[in-house]
Parts: structure tokens; C-alpha cells; sequence
């Protein structure tokens, strides 16, 4: 019954740590500048809130488990909160901005239909030109709430898109160019997703043998002894004191140099709490070597247990860092039918780090235990006194240094999203007929159509959005093809015969 219970437990953490954010950032118009930044500063507020619920948990819910030893106590309080908090959130239900789901939105099937149709295409050749890989109007898709450009990146998956000759055109024979991006986009942060699985791990040391070393060292604050399991309670002070300079102070200071929303980008966020866990391992082990070397010359007078607020402290900057710059990340550049999916990536590797630290003790145990001349190895038993548990966290620290080095790359190659200009497109104009006909045309020079037997056809320039240059219409005029667009939103002009002369083609003598 208890891991049963441990089971619903983590089934119900699972699924709000992976919906909040996402519902979160919904309620936020991206387009929107005021409401963008507000979207970034949501991130913030919301490790805050959570830093704060942790750290009742492990002061005054730690002190009623371990210290009083009323166990119940601590889950029914846990309980209550849960309904609480529940109860809240329903309350505010009527106020929230929510898209209904539909079953051509889920995730999983989006992905399967498109590695499914690329392999099926794979014998098929790509076309010259992306525009002529399938795509449905924007009219036809209000449904989806965006069009996303097409990138080279991962170019087999554009099989997916090729439009079938002899088939009808289904969900599971052709996938639309948004419906390949979107995988390519997930593609694309999965190096990001592992990068960062190192720091988890090193989270995992921190929760696991700094609290053993707070069971050799001196816990107690005048008369009052410090429960080991409340140690944590030290990087969530300083999250808690820095998640709001962070936000008052440096965004804004950062914003004027950058003129980026959230001060600097999610991906340079992650890499400053890189950096940081590197530097917090690293202090660890000097901190195991101070405690370790005093518990020898004298074990009735260990250090205080305020040593460890060195190496918990940056780690905290660093969780503060790169948890809200990971959350940010994968929700600004999930497609919108993927973000809870993607917000659930930082947990994620949260779950990959714990599993690969139990794999780095077991391993560094076994090869120690060879190479060593004691025959033991670096973490044994209970015994810390006797242990190199110094060694363990500066191989962390170097691995972290690796790893690192591997995210900077993975960063650069990384290209951010980047949704369609929302433009109009233009309309076809049959030249063929005598007469242009007069209507307003979507340029900015919001020329007429006139009468082209009495005057001539002059061909403007156009806007440089559309990149299209004037040509000579004794060849032919231009013909704007409807729909046709290429990479980044530029309209495809074709061009084509007409009937229409114009002045200069009259006074040529006729032969």
C-alpha cells in the first residue's frame, strides 16, 4: 500500500509539474509586448512560489516527522495543502484562457504520423524548392493558431510533406510543413534536454551526501540542533532572496543592454547555472576535505554545518538560473500543441540525472575498489571519515567543466523558432483581359489599376519584403501566383504571357 501510494504520488507531481507551467503561459499573449515580458516574469515568480512551498516542507514538515516523530502529521498537512492549492485552481477556471484539446492535436500522434510518412517517402526525392512540399492556408488552419517557416535542418523528415501523386492526401499518406517542423523543432532540443542532465546529477549529490555529511558535523544553532534533513533549507533561502533581485534588478538592467524580453536568452540563462553547478561541485570537495581532516584530528569538534552554505548556495544560483531558463525555453519554443510536453523535458532530465547518479557511485565504486591500494573505494559504507567522498565531487566538477564544453555547441547549432509573418497574401491578376481591373492591391504603395489601352503599365518597385523586382512588361507583366510563398515569407513571382501591349511595343513597325 505505501509504494503504491508513492506511485499515485509521483503519477499526480507528474502531471502538474508538466500542465502549471504550460497553463501558466498561456495566459499570456505573446504578441503582445507588455504581456511578453509579463510571460517571462511568470517564470520567475512560479520558482519562487515553488522555492517557498519547499521550504516549509523541509523546516517545520521535517521538523514534525523527525523531531517529534509524528509521521502522519506531515502527510496530512501535505494532503490538506494539495486540496487547497486543488480547490484554487478550480475557483479560477472561469477567468483562464484555455484551448480545447482536439484528438488530431495529441502530441504523439502528430510525431508518429510524421516519422511514420517520411520513412514510407524515404525512396522518394526531395523537390528544388520547399514551396512545393505540402501546406494548408491559414484559413484552413485556425485550428493549429500558427504556421511555423520552413527550416533545412533534418531535411529527411521534409518527406513527410511531399505531396502524394496517386494517393489521396490523408494525415497518415502527407504531413504539412508545420506538422515537420514541429517534430524538427523537439529534434532540435533534445541535445539542450541532455546537456543538462549532468547538473542533475550533481543536484542528486547534493541531496543525498551533503546530507551525511551534516550527520558528522555540528548542527546545532545556540540550543536549538538542526534536523540533517532540513540542510536543503540553505539554496532555497538564497533562491528565495535572489529570485527577486534577479527579477527587479537585473532584467531590467540586462533588458537596456540587450533589448532582450527576459534580459538575456534562455539559453545563455542555462549556461550560467552550467558553469555554476561546475563551481559548486568543485567547492564541495573542498569543503568534504576541511570536514573530513578536522573529524581526524579531533571527531568531538567537527565544523559547523554552515560549511555546506558555500557549495548549496551557488548550486542554488544555478538551479535558479537554469530551471526557469529551461522552462522558458522549451515553452516559448514548444508548437502550441506540444508545450505541456515540452515543459515536461525539465523534469525530465531531472529523473535522468537522479538515475545517473546511482549509476556514477556504482561504477566509481567498482573501478576504485581495483585500482586502490586499501582495496575500497571512493564512497563505502557509512563512514565518511573514511571515505574520498573529496574525489567523487571534483570528478563531478570536471565532468560538469565537459559537459559544459558540449553545451556550447549544442547552443550555437541551436536555431530558435521562428513563427510566419503574419502578412497578406496577394491576390492572382488576370492579365489576359484588356483592362486591369481596379482594385486595391496589398503593397504599400496602394496603386490603382487603370485603364492600360489609353496609358501605359508602369512597373513600380516593390517593397523589399517581397524582394521582387521590376521587369519589362513588353515580355509579359507579372503574375503574382496565390499562396505561393518561400522560406521566410517571401511571395514567389512568376512570370507569364499576356495579351496587353504596351506603348512602346505599338510603335514598333510590323514586319
Amino acid at each position: 500500500m505505501f509504494y503504491f501510494s508513492l506511485g499515485l504520488l509521483a503519477l499526480g507531481a507528474g502531471g502538474v509539474k508538466g500542465a502549471l507551467p504550460a497553463l501558466g503561459g498561456d495566459q499570456f499573449d505573446h504578441k503582445d509586448p507588455k504581456e511578453a515580458k509579463a510571460l517571462a516574469r511568470y517564470f520567475n515568480w512560479l520558482l519562487l512560489s515553488t522555492t517557498l512551498g519547499a521550504c516549509v516542507g523541509v523546516t517545520g514538515i521535517v521538523y514534525l516527522t523527525t523531531e517529534k516523530h509524528k509521521w502522519y502529521w506531515g502527510f496530512f498537512i501535505s494532503t490538506v495543502a494539495t486540496f487547497i492549492g486543488f480547490t484554487v485552481l478550480a475557483l479560477g477556471k472561469p477567468f483562464y484562457r484555455l484551448r480545447e484539446p482536439k484528438m488530431a492535436d495529441s502530441p504523439i500522434i502528430r510525431i508518429t504520423q510524421v516519422i511514420v510518412v517520411a520513412i514510407n517517402n524515404s525512396k522518394l526525392a526531395l523537390p528544388d524548392s520547399p514551396d512545393e512540399l505540402y501546406e494548408i492556408r491559414k484559413t484552413e488552419n485556425d485550428f493549429r493558431e500558427e504556421i511555423i517557416s520552413h527550416t533545412n535542418q533534418f531535411r529527411f523528415l521534409d518527406k513527410a510533406a511531399i505531396v502524394p501523386k496517386d494517393s489521396k492526401t490523408t494525415p497518415w499518406t502527407v504531413c504539412t510543413v508545420t506538422q515537420v517542423e514541429e517534430v524538427k523543432i523537439l529534434t532540435r532540443m533534445l541535445p539542450i534536454l541532455f546537456s543538462t542532465v549532468i547538473m542533475n546529477t550533481c543536484l542528486a549529490q547534493l541531496q543525498t551526501f551533503s546530507v551525511m555529511q551534516g550527520n558528522f558535523m555540528n548542527r546545532k544553532i545556540g540550543n536549538f540542533n538542526v534536523p540533517a534533513a532540513s540542510i536543503p533549507i540553505i539554496p532555497l533561502v538564497f533562491m528565495s532572496i535572489l529570485v527577486p533581485i534577479y527579477e527587479f534588478f537585473f532584467v531590467p538592467f540586462a533588458r537596456k543592454i540587450t533589448k532582450h524580453l527576459s534580459g538575456i536568452t534562455q539559453l545563455q540563462r542555462v549556461g550560467v547555472g552550467l558553469v555554476l553547478s561546475a563551481i559548486s561541485m568543485a567547492i564541495a570537495g573542498i569543503v568534504e576535505v576541511k570536514r573530513r581532516d578536522q573529524a581526524h584530528r579531533d571527531i568531538m569538534k567537527p565544523i559547523s554545518l554552515f560549511w555546506l552554505s558555500f557549495q548549496y548556495g551557488i548550486f542554488g544560483i544555478a538551479d535558479m538560473f537554469t530551471l526557469v531558463g529551461l522552462l522558458e525555453f522549451f515553452y516559448r519554443e514548444a508548437p502550441i500543441g506540444m508545450r505541456s510536453l515540452s515543459t515536461s523535458f525539465t523534469w525530465l532530465t531531472l529523473s535522468f540525472g537522479y538515475f545517473l547518479s546511482t549509476v556514477f557511485v556504482n561504477v566509481i565504486n567498482a573501478i576504485t575498489k581495483r585500482t586502490s591500494s586499501s582495496k575500497q573505494g571512493w564512497i563505502h559504507g557509512l563512514d565518511l571519515d573514511s571515505s574520498h567522498l573529496n574525489l567523487f565531487y571534483w570528478f563531478l566538477a570536471i565532468l560538469s567543466c565537459l559537459n559544459f564544453l558540449n553545451y556550447l555547441y549544442w547552443a550555437s547549432w541551436y536555431k530558435y523558432k521562428t513563427e510566419e509573418p503574419d502578412h497578406s497574401e496577394p491576390k492572382a491578376i488576370d492579365m489576359t483581359t484588356e483592362q486591369l481591373p481596379v482594385e486595391e492591391v496589398p503593397d504599400p504603395t496602394e496603386a490603382k489599376g487603370e485603364d492600360l489601352s489609353t496609358r501605359p503599365l508602369v512597373a513600380e518597385e516593390e517593397p523589399e519584403h517581397t524582394e521582387a523586382k521590376a521587369k519589362d512588361l513588353s515580355t509579359g507583366p507579372l503574375l503574382m501566383k496565390e499562396g505561393s510563398t518561400v522560406d521566410g515569407g517571401v511571395t514567389e513571382v512568376h512570370e507569364g504571357p499576356s495579351s496587353v501591349q504596351t506603348e512602346d511595343s505599338k510603335q514598333q513597325p510590323t514586319s
